[in-house]
């Protein structure tokens, strides 16, 4: 490729709060259109709008996440465009003093350290919906969403690929979960993206003429896929000495192709001015530090603190904090499995990492349901892995037990009892077929004796053979080495 992608976002996050962000109609979903809407929210004559708190709080919690420069001094603006779902002809929303100005984030991307900046992350209210009836020539507006409040993420155009834009997405979605003030659920619209692309040729510096804005990506697939059809269809444009259009396109998901929409709008377009009916908020540097010292854990310092904690590998922790309910599930199980520990014995946290991403991970995955959701508790995965490790079960028998504990949510000694798969590590039971074993094999003795460790095996498995597949494996060949003077 010649060219240089030169990739911004402008990310929408709508914040969990309990009314809306100028009103005190319920902000929640509804299985009916226009229930939570009220004089404000739908754009009545008269009524006064008033600022949600709450949706403050956690604007500033994300912009001190962001590493932002929270303003001292903030206020809202009229943002003016005209389109049915929104009632007031105007939005309410941030211009030149927003809640938080610029910050930074880091990606590592194929193993290296990327710093993406952030321009600004202000507030505004959404706008409702339109709803377009199959067959019918009109459309209908839900308003149930109108004034819900929303976080705007403007990134500077630092990302340089599709996969770049994903990754910042995902930790953008996992940081707003740890944070506690989204659900920032793409497919149900809680996380909406606009992608801002140009190209730029390779060494140059500086930004391209123009800029294509597209919409309408409803997943992290549809971004990155709208991204580079975006980078194939501009490139193709300058390489026959054409310069793309600056206007603002649509996601066509089924077909895999943008098409134009309309000619992409600047500021002076919106006839931004002071929302005349909102006071200038203040944000004292003390209320400030507090809301900053009262931050969650983040995916970045949980996973630093699982590497160091539970000596656990890398990317078996990122992959872990990537999932706020999976990686709290894990340090539960740690948890459990610490208080049940004779003080002489070590936890080793490894397997139980490699459980958690594998077998749980798989049946949450296929049953799709969240770690919370599942009926196997951490306090029966953490029995479940001590049984393994006390050697009371075989690895292929704890399979059976766990299917059984997903299902039901029983707890695994009495699934282990029911099904009679204990292990037998009894060194008299052991050794009594072993015995058994040699006596009825002696051509396979000599074998073990001559030809090395596959015809060992072969005896290894006549032994769990006659123990009917509960022998321990280890004891097994602890026994048969011994009375084979190997």
């Amino acid at each position: 490729m010649t060219y240089e992608p030169v990739i911004g976002l402008e990310v929408h996050i709508q914040l969990k709060t309990q009314s809306k962000m100028f009103c005190r109609s319920k902000n929640a979903e509804a299985d009916r259109p226009n229930v939570h809407i009220c004089e404000v929210c739908t754009g009545q004559p008269g009524a006064l709008p008033i600022i949600n708190r709450e949706a403050v709080r956690k604007a500033v919690m994300v912009g001190l996440a962001l590493n932002c420069q929270v303003a001292e001094y903030s206020k809202f603006d009229r943002k003016n465009y005209f389109y049915p779902d929104l009632p007031k002809g105007y939005q309410i929303s941030q211009f030149d003093m927003p809640i938080n100005g610029k910050g930074i984030m880091e990606l590592v991307v194929n193993g290296e350290t990327r710093k993406i900046g952030i321009t600004r992350a202000h507030l505004e209210e959404d706008a409702g919906k339109l709803v377009h009836p199959s067959g019918a020539n009109y459309s209908l507006v839900d308003y149930n969403r109108a004034g819900t409040p929303l976080l705007e993420i403007v990134s500077e155009p630092d990302i340089r690929s599709a996969e770049e834009a994903k990754q910042y997405l995902q930790e953008l979605q996992n940081m707003m979960r740890y944070l506690g003030v989204s659900d920032a659920d793409m497919e149900k619209g809680h996380l909406r993206c606009d992608a801002n692309i140009s190209l730029r040729k390779i060494g140059e510096n500086g930004f391209p003429l123009y800029k294509v804005e597209v919409k309408n990506m409803n997943s992290f697939k549809a971004v990155a896929n709208a991204i580079d059809y975006e980078i194939k269809r501009q490139s193709e444009l300058l390489d026959e000495d054409k310069i793309p259009d600056k206007e603002t396109r649509g996601w066509v998901d089924d077909k895999g192709i943008t098409v134009s929409q309309r000619s992409k709008e600047e500021s002076q377009d919106y006839r931004y001015f002071p929302e005349p009916d909102l006071p200038l908020m203040h944000f004292t540097k003390d209320w400030v530090e507090k809301l900053k010292r009262e931050l969650p854990e983040l995916p970045k310092v949980r996973k630093e603190r699982f590497i160091k904690e539970y000596k656990i590998r890398e990317n078996d922790a990122q992959i872990l904090v990537s999932n706020k309910e999976l990686s709290e599930y894990f340090e539960q199980v740690m948890s459990e499995l610490a208080e049940w520990t004779k003080p002489e014995m070590t936890i080793t946290a490894q397997p139980v990492v490699s459980s958690i991403l594998g077998i749980f991970s798989a049946a949450i995955n296929m049953a799709k349901i969240s770690a919370k959701e599942s009926k196997v508790k951490p306090e029966n995965f953490a029995e479940w892995i001590k049984l393994i490790q006390e050697g009371k079960v075989s690895n292929l028998a704890a399979k059976d037990v766990f299917s059984m504990m997903f299902k039901t949510g029983e707890d695994p000694h009495v699934i282990l009892d029911s099904l009679g798969l204990h292990q037998v590590s009894d060194e008299g039971a052991i050794l009594d077929a072993v015995k058994k074993v040699i006596a009825a094999n002696p051509k396979g003795v000599e074998d073990a004796k001559t030809k090395g460790e596959k015809s060992f095996g072969f005896l290894v498995g006549q032994t769990m053979k006659e123990l009917k597949g509960k022998g321990n494996p280890q004891k097994i060949n602890e026994i048969l080495k011994k009375e084979l003077d190997l």
